[in-house]
């Protein structure tokens, strides 16, 4: 018996590459809208409790309504928005993050899925602060660049289209001047750090494709910490892990730079750890397709798991 899954949103960007991902599924059973009923709000609530999981990549509001609107018990979730990455009762979809975390994506209810960002951010950061190499209270930084496929709609419309009344002609442009970003609380939550970290994202003219990095003084760290330890750590983490791999240390120092769109096209995440041990410092680093492991990628991931097939499947 086939699998019922909804797409709510499925015309945005991450919804129409979760699509493009699961078209040729012969064990799932698509449930698609069309047109005018997309919008329709006795259309989408027969939609959604007709499905065994739906999956929403709807602006946060949007999603918040969306869950609303279950009112059958069977009916499971996978949500792509911010709205419940923090909230109780709901899972975090990033199934490398900690041992269990796969088998609490397998029997949730209600799953989250990570922010790109936030998930080069973790999968650097959360095995070195639980090995106590990075105190929960160290002042932490994460630098990143994104492809702007990232900002959605609008944003690609930036970029591609001169007819936008928003077009530019940036290569490069930091953004969140503010200091305040939606994927902040998720990477101090699930890092488990007392402050949050001091987050300085940046968009690049390429339309996917993302690089995460938290570079350590490693001579102010309270213990004597080297690269090479730091990287055994990580490797440690995903020893077992079919999409998030480290490079050795022979790879990384054989490499002079680092293309953002590397992993194109694939739900895969590889960290580096780029050290001098005469300076003391390292920069840590997490490549990924923001469209894949960082949204469309992982949302099939966490559905594979939660349906109970190879997580791999359709990746």
């Amino acid at each position: 018996m086939s699998t019922k899954i909804f797409i709510d949103g499925e015309a945005g960007t991450t919804g129409l590459q979760i699509r493009s991902r699961l078209d040729s599924r012969t064990d799932l059973e698509m449930i698609r809208l069309e047109g005018p009923a997309r919008k329709d709000e006795s259309a989408r609530r027969e939609a959604i409790n007709e499905s065994d999981i739906v999956i929403l990549c709807l602006p946060d509001e949007a999603a918040r309504e969306a869950v609303s609107l279950i009112a059958r018990d069977h009916v499971r979730v996978i949500d792509a928005s911010t709205a419940y990455r923090t909230a109780q009762g709901w899972v975090y979809g990033f199934p490398e993050m900690a041992p269990g975390q796969h088998r609490a994506i397998a029997a949730a209810q209600r799953v989250t899925n990570p922010g790109c960002y936030p998930t080069g951010a973790i999968a650097l950061l959360r095995p070195l602060v639980e090995h106590g190499i990075v105190p929960k209270g160290w002042p932490v930084t994460v630098n990143a660049v994104s492809g702007y496929s990232g900002g959605g709609k609008s944003l690609i419309a930036a970029f591609e289209d001169p007819a936008a009344s928003n077009h530019t002609t940036d290569n490069f442009r930091i953004y969140a001047l503010g200091l305040g970003h939606k994927h902040i609380a998720e990477m101090q939550l699930y890092c488990d750090l007392h402050h949050p970290p001091l987050f300085a994202p940046s968009v690049g003219r390429f339309a996917q494709g993302m690089i995460v990095e938290v570079p350590l003084q490693l001579w102010a760290l309270p213990g004597a910490t080297g690269p090479d330890e730091i990287r055994d750590i990580l490797e440690g983490a995903y020893r077992d892990s079919y999409f998030v791999e480290v490079a050795s240390r022979e790879e990384t120092e054989a490499l002079s730079s680092l293309d953002p769109e590397r992993l194109n096209g694939t739900n895969r995440l590889k960290l580096f750890v780029f050290g001098n041990e005469e300076l003391g410092q390292a920069r840590l680093v997490a490549l990924l397709d923001n469209l894949g492991k960082g949204a469309s990628g992982q949302a099939v991931q966490n559905l594979n798991i939660m349906i109970g097939v190879d997580e791999a499947t359709g990746l």
